[in-house]
């Protein structure tokens, strides 16, 4: 492959974990991002644009002579922005507003699995409260109630109490109630062209807001690989009975699936069953598997948008391990405290073995400031799960802001022992 220009698409800490890899590779000799943030500046050259519009980021792309659009974030690709794209003759990664519906709909998703035998919980889709009260009857505690809609990682209430499990679905204009999946929560990656698939590293992401998997969901406190728990197959298992049907369905249906397919897996006593899709890159959890991949990203990223995956060798990793621990602001998830002066962010750059990966950050009268949920992320590399772990926390408390939150259990050990006394 010769040189690639490449634009990415968002403003959080996947497109900066993107854009960073993106920029190791050799075959990349631009990466530019839109909009971007001060952490991904460092690394690619910033753009004005409205990422949910179709329109203006193709003629962005197009402006830039962009050899490969990545399209970071769910609501542009469920809003259709890589077919304006496509629709200019770039390259994309990223499913179509079709394909996009894996994730846009909960209910399409399941549907689709069913359809093509992959091993999953049993749900019902449900529009009345007294479709939720019979399902909840159904399935019986723990509840798992899931918004149809795109919730931005936040839309889903696993919970023991039945009121709490009605109040959620009331708050919905549709929801999906589901049946309990045990076991532990795992999210393994695939980089697909629509026929061929390459599963990434898993990786297990630590969704409640405190120690101990107490507190309201969030899009994700920290994270880290590999799993030595899990069993080594795990990908291949996730491509043979889960990745390669899905892309056989969709297919099927005159929709097929180019981008990154999300599996988020329950590990119960039956095998690996799946929790939900997404369709695009997990954030955090796509940050340490980034931080020891071995292999070229922007080229394998192209060969997926042009339909090529065969041509490229299977992704692999480096005996190493990686730990992702998030740095939230002050009221998330429930709200976001922003203009608050971040302190140490550069340090703990410096430290060894450590970068620091903005989402939700700003520059105010020149200085970092908050600007979301979920600020940064400190993702720290080392020998094996314990050293990255104690490295990427020794650079965590170099940083503060006022009212900061995060977990102190990263990585201690695995989820649905840490979690599951709290029902994740």
């Amino acid at each position: 492959m010769g040189s690639v220009k490449v634009l990415v698409i968002g403003t959080g800490g996947r497109e900066h974990a993107l854009a960073r890899a993106l920029a190791l590779d050799p075959a990349v000799t631009e990466v530019h991002a839109a909009p971007g943030n001060p952490g991904i500046a460092a690394v690619a050259t910033l753009h004005e644009v409205d990422p949910m519009s179709g329109t203006a980021v193709a003629a962005l792309a197009a402006e830039l002579g962009a050899d490969l659009v990545v399209v970071g974030p769910e609501a542009p690709l469920v809003a259709g922005v890589a077919d304006a794209v496509r629709a200019k003759g770039i390259a994309v990664f990223g499913p179509s507003r079709a394909a996009a519906r894996l994730e846009g709909s909960k209910d399409f998703a399941k549907g689709v699995m069913n359809a093509a035998g992959v091993p999953t919980a049993g749900s019902r889709t449900c529009t009345t409260a007294d479709e939720v009260a019979a399902a909840l009857e159904a399935f019986g505690a723990p509840y798992v109630v899931k918004d149809d809609a795109l919730a931005a990682g936040k839309g889903v209430v696993v919970t023991r109490d039945r009121d709490e499990a009605l109040a959620h679905a009331a708050g919905c204009d549709r929801v999906v109630v589901e049946e309990f999946l045990d076991g532990p929560e795992v999210s393994v990656f695939a980089i697909c062209d629509g026929t061929t698939a390459y599963a990434l590293q898993p990786a297990q992401d630590f969704k409640r807001i405190f120690d101990g998997g107490r507190g309201p969901n969030t899009g994700g406190m920290g994270s880290y690989t590999p799993l030595t728990w899990a069993q080594p197959d795990l990908p291949d298992v996730v491509l043979e009975t889960i990745v390669r049907p899905t892309l056989a369905e969709m297919a099927g249906r005159g929709t097929p699936f180019v981008g990154c397919l999300y599996v988020g897996l329950a590990l119960t006593h039956a095998g690996p069953r799946v929790i939900e899709f997404n369709v695009r890159f997990g954030d955090p959890d796509i940050q340490p598997v980034l931080a020891v991949l071995d292999s070229p990203l922007g080229q394998l990223l192209a060969a997926a948008a042009e339909g090529r995956l065969r041509d490229v060798p299977a992704p692999v990793f480096r005996d190493q391990a990686a730990v992702t621990v998030v740095l939230a602001s002050a009221g998330y998830p429930e709200s976001s405290s922003k203009g608050d002066v971040i302190t140490g962010a550069d340090l703990a750059e410096q430290q060894q073995d450590v970068d620091v990966i903005h989402a939700g950050t700003a520059l105010q009268d020149g200085d970092l400031v908050t600007a979301g949920g979920r600020v940064l992320a400190v993702r720290a590399v080392g020998a094996d799960v314990a050293a990255a772990r104690r490295t990427a926390y020794a650079a965590a408390d170099l940083v503060s802001f006022p009212g900061m939150q995060r977990r102190s259990d990263i990585a201690a050990e695995p989820l649905g022992v840490v979690e599951g006394a709290s029902l994740r």
